[in-house]
């Protein structure tokens, strides 16, 4: 079952747990073995913007002065986000397949354009159509989470933890989300930060390149301990999102922080 938006941002399926793993179904037709609902597109591309938190009147503060260091990983973590995904880029298909490859390993991917990819939680069987909301850096955030924390990866991919909701979020697009979140939450299209999460955070990223990747995945667990702790379903997404933003920012401004790995929420990987 599908549902396409007016606005071209596409369908979003939210899958229903099942003790045997995820499936899917294909359109106007539903198996019996089979549980999945149609839903708002607003999880991806322009609906994003109602999933995340809005810009607050806070942030329109006057900008913060980088240092030259701070100012240089600054411009190159704008880089990244700017590019978008190429489905005809060969580096970008190498690095899908690296993610499928991280996520199931052993299991044979029958092409970048596959009814597989439904059971990583993306909306259709080629996810290229759903990094719109993220870009190219969305596909990097996830690989480098599904490398670097493989436990903690698996197990939220997988679902594996905690009392779950009948109706869960879908993985793969929930961590578009969070890329999305995370970009607007610390001003990356900003030339220079203009609130003082964005300005502790390029202080953070000049001593680490790799801090926004780190921060991705803290922010999925980070997710996922809300959403199991507010006993959330896919309804409540939207207000799940808003809370962990808002616990993110708390951790953030904490006055003892010299890295990410000072953060509460880091504990929570594995």
């Amino acid at each position: 079952m599908r549902e396409m938006d007016d606005r071209g941002g596409g369908s979003f399926v939210a899958v229903r747990r099942i003790s045997q793993g995820l499936e899917t179904t294909t359109a106007g037709y539903h198996s019996p073995n089979v549980d999945v609902v149609a839903g708002s597109a607003a999880w991806l591309g322009k609906g994003l913007s109602c999933v995340c938190a809005q810009r607050r009147d806070s942030d329109d503060r006057p900008s913060f002065e980088l240092t030259t260091n701070q100012e240089e990983s600054w411009r190159r973590l704008q880089k990244r986000i700017e590019v978008p995904y190429d489905g005809f880029n060969s580096d970008h298909q190498e690095t899908l397949r690296a993610l499928w490859d991280a996520s199931y390993p052993g299991e044979e991917l029958h092409g970048l354009v596959s009814e597989q990819w439904k059971e990583m939680g993306w909306q259709g069987k080629d996810p290229s159509t759903d990094f719109r909301g993220g870009g190219f850096i969305s596909l990097e955030n996830l690989l480098f989470f599904a490398r670097n924390y493989k436990k903690s990866f698996q197990d939220l991919l997988r679902k594996q933890e905690g009392d779950r909701a009948m109706w869960e979020y879908p993985f793969a697009v929930a961590g578009v989300n969070i890329t999305f979140m995370l970009t607007q939450m610390l001003d990356l299209e900003a030339v220079t930060p203009r609130t003082i999460v964005g300005a502790i955070f390029a202080k953070l990223l000049s001593e680490n390149e790799m801090a926004f990747d780190l921060l991705y995945c803290i922010t999925f667990k980070l997710m996922d301990q809300q959403w199991l702790e507010m006993r959330a379903s896919y309804m409540d997404f939207n207000t799940v999102m808003k809370s962990t933003r808002r616990q993110l920012e708390k951790e953030l401004l904490h006055d003892d922080i010299t890295s990410l790995e000072d953060l509460p929420s880091y504990s929570l990987l594995q």
